[in-house]
């Protein structure tokens, strides 16, 4: 029943990471939307959206290599091997 239940928190926290992730993409989207919009309706010699679409943009993309693991050089996997190279030192 333990490597059952590691398993089941194990996707559990995959599910959360997911829908953390998709929640931080939707508002970007919608709220860069509102700021595209607002931008070219009232000041449309100025394009200053660009600034939070490119820096807010940046912060979602480093978000998603974290969820994929593409980001992360010290993700689980790394942990699971410093864990065990412990463990086996005793």
């Amino acid at each position: 029943m333990g490597k059952n239940n590691e398993e089941y928190e194990q996707a559990l926290k995959r599910v959360k990471a997911l829908k953390d992730f998709y929640i931080h993409l939707v508002v970007y989207i919608l709220v860069n939307t509102g700021l595209i919009i607002y931008n070219l309706v009232f000041y449309p010699d100025s394009i200053w959206f660009i600034y939070t679409l490119l820096g807010w943009g940046i912060g979602v993309i480093a978000h998603g290599f974290t969820v994929w693991g593409g980001g992360s050089i010290f993700g689980a996997e790394w942990e699971k091997k410093k864990i065990e190279k412990y463990m086996n030192k005793k």
